[in-house]
C-alpha cells in the first residue's frame, strides 16, 4: 500500500480523505479514473480480474490504496472485498460500477456462454457491487456511479449482448436512484461514447461496426483517451451528477434518442446485405485484453476437470 500523503492537486478537493471504490480497474478506463480520484485526495480501492495489472495500478497512484482481484459476479467475494476495504481503508464514499467486458459477432453464432458472461459482468456485476457497497454509502451518504454508454441510446447489430447490458445497466441505475436518494445516497450514469482502450482495438475491422462509425459525423468519430474520460467523470463524481457525458456534446443526443433504433437499423441493414455470411462469423469474439482475460478465467473456473486430475 503507498504512502499516505497527498497530491498537492487534492488541496481543497471536496474528495479529499475519502474513500472510492472502482471496479474493472487493472487497465482503461478504470485505471485511469483511480489515478484522477487519487489525484483528488481519495483513498482508493481498485477491484478487478487481473491481479498483477491491478496491483501495478494500485502501486503506481500517489496515495494509499488497495487492490483487491475480485470477480464481480461472485457476491460472496465482493462481500469479502466490502470488508476488507472497510477495515483497511474506510468507508466508501464513492463507487463507480466500471466493470465491463464486450464481445462482436453475429448473435446467433455468439457462444451462449460468452453471450450470458457480457450480461453477467455488466448488469448483474453492477448489481452486486451496489449490492456490497450500499450499507457504506448510506452510512456516508455516498455516491454510486453506473458507467453506462452510448450503446444504450441505439442498439447496434453484432454487439447484442452489450448493448443489452449497458441499456439494463442504466435502467438499474434509474430505479436505484429512485429507492437510495431519499436515504441520501446520490446515483449517477456516465455516458460512454468512442474511447481509446483495448475494447475498441480493432473495432474497424468488423464491417457492420465500421459502417456505422463511418456514417456518423466526424466530431462524432473521434475517440477520446482515457485521461480525457476520467476528468469528465471526476468532474461529475465531485458534483454528485445525476448524468456524465463523456463527450459533454452527448448531453445534447437525449432527446433525439427516440430516432437512434431506426436510424442504426437502417444503416446496418445496408451493410449486413453487403457482406457474406462467412465474413460476419469470423468477426466473432471478445474484444480486448482485459475482456479476454475474464473469459478465459470464467473458463477455467468452470470448465470440468479431466478424470485423470480428480481426486
Amino acid at each position: 500500500m503507498p504512502g499516505s500523503g497527498r497530491p498537492r492537486e487534492a488541496a481543497g478537493s471536496p474528495l479529499a480523505g475519502r474513500v472510492a471504490v472502482v471496479t474493472g480497474a487493472a487497465r482503461g478506463v478504470g485505471a485511469a479514473l483511480a489515478r484522477r480520484l487519487s489525484d483528488a485526495g481519495m483513498l482508493v480501492a481498485l477491484i478487478g480480474r487481473e491481479e498483477a495489472t491491478l496491483c501495478q495500478a494500485a502501486e503506481s497512484l500517489p496515495g494509499r490504496s488497495l487492490c483487491v482481484e475480485t470477480d464481480v459476479t461472485d457476491r460472496d467475494a465482493l462481500d469479502r472485498a466490502a470488508r476488507e476495504i472497510s477495515e483497511a481503508l474506510g468507508q466508501a464514499s464513492v463507487v463507480v460500477a466500471n466493470a465491463g467486458i464486450a464481445t462482436g459477432g453475429p448473435f446467433v453464432h455468439t457462444p451462449a456462454d460468452l453471450w450470458q458472461r457480457v450480461i453477467d459482468v455488466n448488469l448483474t456485476g453492477s448489481a452486486n457491487t451496489a449490492r456490497a457497497f450500499l450499507p457504506h454509502l448510506m452510512d456516508t451518504r455516498g455516491y454510486f456511479l453506473q458507467i453506462a454508454s452510448t450503446a444504450a441510446f441505439g442498439s447496434s447489430p453484432m454487439m447484442s449482448a452489450y448493448c443489452a447490458s449497458k441499456a439494463g445497466a442504466e435502467s438499474f441505475a434509474l430505479a436505484l436512484r429512485g429507492e437510495v436518494e431519499p436515504d441520501g445516497v446520490g446515483v449517477g450514469i456516465a455516458y460512454l461514447h468512442w474511447t481509446g482502450t483495448d475494447m475498441i482495438t480493432g473495432i474497424d475491422d468488423h464491417p457492420v461496426l465500421k459502417a456505422l462509425r463511418r456514417n456518423q459525423p466526424r466530431f462524432a468519430r473521434k475517440v477520446h483517451g482515457t485521461e480525457e474520460v476520467s476528468a469528465w467523470l471526476t468532474s461529475g463524481i465531485t458534483r454528485r451528477a445525476r448524468h456524465i457525458y463523456a463527450p459533454p456534446w452527448l448531453r445534447w443526443c437525449q432527446p433525439l434518442r427516440p430516432a437512434f433504433p431506426a436510424l442504426v437499423s437502417r444503416l446496418a441493414r445496408q451493410e449486413l446485405r453487403r457482406q457474406p455470411p462467412s465474413r460476419l462469423a469470423a468477426d466473432t469474439g471478445v474484444l480486448g485484453a482485459g475482456g479476454r482475460a475474464d473469459f478465459a478465467a470464467y473458463q477455467a473456473a468452470t470448465r470440468p476437470m479431466p478424470p485423470e486430475q480428480r481426486p
